[in-house]
């Protein structure tokens, strides 16, 4: 999402952590755009909205990811996502039946994670700051427990609420609290060991009728193996579930790849810049875009020649 040095993420090691990626949801919220198309499809100024989450997952060195989503729209990632060998990733898909919530992802993952530890991403979240790359590597690090990142907001009231005491350790998690205890949000984004998916197995459903993150979070917290990263000044975190989310995003967006003159969440760029591919193999893939993007990946890969 920000510019990197040629190769900084393959000279860090992450394990054998994969990636979760849950766009599932009906997307009500949005309809009636979301009545043919899954709302993680629909344009965030210049690519899909699927491609920001999936951006943060290849920031953090992963390159096995399960993208998940519903019965109608799992064919139309698989369309635009393929099986990933385009950026030397492996991308596979399961369904969810019905929404359940967020930490039945595990459930549903966990023949596929087969022990591993994970990394899950909201597929309607887009984060953006200095110096992500390098938070985020150092977060997946082989480790017990489970990392979850907290960002201010205005309505905590709206999110899963951290509360600290003064040494800066978490104390409590709230989820959409009438009276929150903090003006920290949890972001859709979350590391976790293996013990997660069995973990999320042993949660009752809430009022709600779904699995909460939020519970699953308050297991690490009890067992205190919960550690909590609160973003920097400086970062952006976009929730885009509603239409005037999505237009806020889309017009940051647009404002700020025309002031920095580089693309956000360009999974090209970023596998590029990995080093899973080669400058040839970017070169090729422009050529598949007549527009301004592919111009873009036209110029990174020519700026890259000897």
């Amino acid at each position: 999402m920000q510019p990197m040095t040629h190769n900084n993420i393959t000279s860090r090691e992450t394990s054998h952590r994969k990636g979760i990626l849950l766009a599932g949801g009906l997307g009500t919220r949005l309809a009636p755009l979301t009545q043919s198309v899954s709302k993680q499809l629909l344009p965030i100024y210049d690519k899909p909205l699927v491609f920001y989450p999936l951006s943060t997952l290849m920031l953090a060195g992963i390159k096995d990811v399960l993208v998940i989503s519903t019965p109608d729209h799992i064919d139309q990632f698989k369309r635009l996502l393929g099986d990933g060998s385009d950026w030397n990733m492996h991308i596979s898909y399961q369904v969810q039946a019905e929404p359940k919530g967020v930490a039945e992802a595990l459930i549903l993952a966990e023949s596929w994670l087969d022990g591993a530890p994970s990394l899950l991403a909201l597929g309607d979240n887009i984060l953006h700051s200095t110096g992500l790359t390098g938070l985020l590597l150092d977060s997946v690090q082989p480790s017990q427990g489970a990392t979850i990142f907290a960002f201010p907001v205005q309505d905590p009231s709206q999110f899963g609420v951290v509360d600290f005491d003064e040494n800066g350790a978490a104390i409590s998690l709230e989820e959409k609290p009438s009276n929150p205890r903090s003006e920290w949000a949890v972001t859709g984004l979350y590391v976790y060991d293996e013990t997660a998916s069995q973990k999320a197995r042993s949660l009752s459903p809430s009022t709600r009728g779904e699995l909460e993150i939020t519970d699953l979070n308050k297991l690490y917290l009890s067992e205190k193996t919960l550690n909590v990263v609160r973003f920097p000044r400086g970062t952006t975190w976009l929730d885009t579930g509603t239409l005037d989310g999505l237009v806020t995003a889309s017009e940051w967006v647009r404002a700020t790849e025309r002031q920095n003159g580089f693309k956000i969440a360009c999974p090209e760029e970023i596998a590029w810049r990995n080093g899973w591919i080669s400058r040839e193999q970017l070169a090729a893939i422009s050529l598949r875009y007549k527009n301004e993007y592919g111009a873009y990946l036209k110029r990174l890969s020519d700026s890259s020649k000897s």
